[in-house]
């Protein structure tokens, strides 16, 4: 018995418009089993002014400036109930944030569009609001994605989006499969082939005013350049895990997007979903967040804003949208900066870190 339920979940997701988003949705079924929902959005709420001292990051191509703090909506029980997602969206733009990061793999499209919606409704312009979502790499490949650009415009009721990103540059996020794993579902020979097949696709899509800009996230140095190299839409954000206890071949494809104009995206910069609380309670984080009459998760934020990223933290609770907005409101001196860098060194604790992307598994 258990060996056919095995084989028909199998068979399900596979079946699934989104194999490896299903598999996130299974995962945190678990966690929906007890978890607190996000509370409504009051109905006379109106848009409070953007925080003060904010900061954009502006992308090469276009132009356009990218808010520097923005909201992550993966990975935690709030992310896979349709109603906290919605409210989540809604509180952080009535609160004054503007950029959202989503995907296709977060199965999480339509609640965001419609809270996107109604926050426009209520006085919030479209013009202020940055969307940003990937495209995983199960729809890589030429006919796939044509099919999914107007696919994901539906889902969030927009025009256009303000930044796509290539996922992961695997399928499957390089845990299974080898040079043919995108024959199958793309028609593929090669990995590379479907990445540049999908960067052509995209790229076309920026030049008819869908997608303003595009990037890469969890993409190694190589495999950026060789989409560079294309000479089609330029690579203008990499989304990546950062926070000082980062890897050095991670630190290596930081250095080398600030050495090419290629804005970096932090996503986990509070240490990720099983690192976060450890991280909070270092006594270096702790000593400057009292320094600044600011809370742990506030000064990493700080942090890496201060060190040219841009960061989109996850949470579905009303007040720490809100105290993750304020991270503008203070700044932290070099002597702060230089002491969270160093944390870094202590090795030990960085091996409690979990990261997507190494060359281990995303070479091809």
């Amino acid at each position: 018995l258990l060996v056919v339920l095995l084989a028909v979940l199998v068979g399900y997701i596979a079946q699934s418009p989104s194999p490896v988003g299903t598999v996130f949705w299974l995962a945190a079924q678990p966690m929906l089993l007890s978890f607190t929902a996000t509370p409504p959005v009051p109905a006379d709420m109106r848009p409070l002014p953007r925080p003060e001292g904010e900061v954009f990051r502006p992308l090469i191509g276009s132009g356009d400036e990218m808010p520097a703090a923005g909201l992550g909506t993966c990975c935690r029980a709030t992310a896979y109930h349709d109603d906290s997602v919605y409210n989540t969206v809604l509180w952080y733009l009535l609160q004054g944030g503007r950029h959202i990061d989503t995907a296709q793999l977060y199965l999480n499209h339509r609640p965001i569009g419609r809270a996107i919606k109604e926050a426009m409704q209520r006085g919030v312009s479209r013009d202020e609001i940055f969307v940003t979502t990937k495209i995983e790499a199960g729809s890589f490949g030429t006919n796939n994605a044509k099919a999914w650009v107007p696919q994901m415009l539906e889902e969030l009721q927009l025009d256009h989006v303000d930044l796509v990103l290539l996922h992961f540059p695997r399928k499957w996020m390089g845990f299974f499969g080898g040079v043919d794993e995108f024959q199958s579902c793309c028609g593929c020979a090669s990995p590379r082939e479907c990445r540049e097949q999908t960067w052509e696709v995209l790229s076309a899509a920026r030049e008819n005013g869908l997608i303003k800009n595009l990037g890469v996230s969890n993409h190694l140095i190589y495999q950026i350049e060789e989409l560079r190299a294309l000479e089609k839409a330029p690579v203008s954000v990499n989304q990546l895990q950062y926070h000082p206890w980062v890897p050095s071949w991670q630190e290596d494809i930081a250095q080398h997007c600030r050495e090419n104009g290629i804005q970096l995206m932090a996503y986990s910069p509070l240490g990720g979903a099983t690192n976060a609380g450890s991280v909070g309670v270092t006594e270096t984080i702790v000593g400057i967040g009292k320094k600044h009459g600011a809370s742990s998760h506030q000064v990493m934020l700080r942090w890496a804003v201060q060190s040219g990223m841009t960061v989109i933290p996850g949470t579905g609770n009303p007040a720490h949208i809100r105290q993750n907005i304020n991270a503008y409101s203070f700044t932290l001196d070099g002597e702060d900066m230089a002491a969270i860098s160093r944390l870094g060194e202590d090795k030990e604790f960085a091996k409690k870190f979990m990261f997507f992307g190494g060359p281990e598994s995303q070479t091809l």
